[in-house]
C-alpha cells in the first residue's frame, strides 16, 4: 500500500511525555507492541527531555532550525539538519540548545523485527518494499506523481518504483524498513 501525505494535513498528536506535540506519517502495526514501525515530525519548541521506548531503535533527523545537543549518560550529540542518526530508544536524553521553533523527522523500528536505513539523498533511487519518502526541497517523482518540499509517500510491502529529481536543486529524506 503506498499511501500520499502532506505536513500540513498530518494530524497533531502530545508527545508521550506530554512536553511537546508530533505529526504521524504512518504507523505500522504490532500484535504484541504498539508499532512494528513508525515516522511522524516532531515540533521543537523548547529543551526537553525525549519520551523512553524500550526494545525500540531511532533515528532522527533535524528537518529545520538550528543545530542542537542530544545529550545524555556517556552522549553528547551534535544533531545538524539533514544528518541522520541513530540511537536505541531506552537512551535517557534531552534536547539543549533549541532557540528557535523547528522540526525533526523520527523513525521508530521495533528492534527484533524491523530496521531503519535513512539517507538524504539527490539523485535517482529505487527502494525496498517499506518506507517513507520525504521532499526536503526542490520537486520529485514518486510512485509516478510530483512533490514538492513537505510532502511525501510512505509504503508498505510493495515498491514504489523508481524515485527521481525533478528540479536542481531536488533532495529527499529516504527511510527505508527492513523486516526481519
Amino acid at each position: 500500500m503506498i499511501t500520499p501525505f502532506q505536513f500540513t494535513s498530518l494530524p497533531v498528536t502530545r508527545w508521550k511525555n506530554g512536553g511537546g506535540e508530533t505529526r504521524e506519517i504512518v504507523s505500522r502495526p504490532s500484535p504484541d507492541a504498539p508499532f512494528l514501525w513508525r515516522a511522524s515530525i516532531a515540533t521543537l519548541n523548547a529543551d526537553g527531555p525525549f519520551s523512553l521506548f524500550a526494545g525500540v531503535d531511532r533515528v532522527i533527523t533535524l528537518l529545520e532550525g538550528a543545530p542542537l545537543w542530544l545529550r545524555g549518560v556517556e552522549v553528547n550529540h551534535r544533531l545538524e539538519r539533514w544528518q541522520p542518526w541513530a540511537f536505541p530508544g531506552e537512551w535517557p536524553l534531552a534536547t539543549d540548545g533549541i532557540h528557535c521553533v523547528g522540526r525533526d523527522f523520527n523513525i521508530m523500528t521495533q528492534r527484533e523485527r524491523a530496521s531503519a536505513q535513512v539517507n538524504v539523498i539527490t539523485q535517482a533511487y529505487t527502494p525496498g518494499s517499506s518506507g517513507v519518502a520525504l521532499v526536503l526541497q526542490g520537486a520529485w517523482q514518486l510512485d509516478n506523481q510530483r512533490y514538492e518540499a513537505q510532502s511525501g509517500i510512505s509504503w508498505s510491502q510493495t515498491q514504489p518504483g523508481e524515485m527521481f529529481p525533478l528540479t536542481p536543486d531536488a533532495t529527499l529524506l529516504l527511510a527505508e524498513i527492513m523486516l526481519f
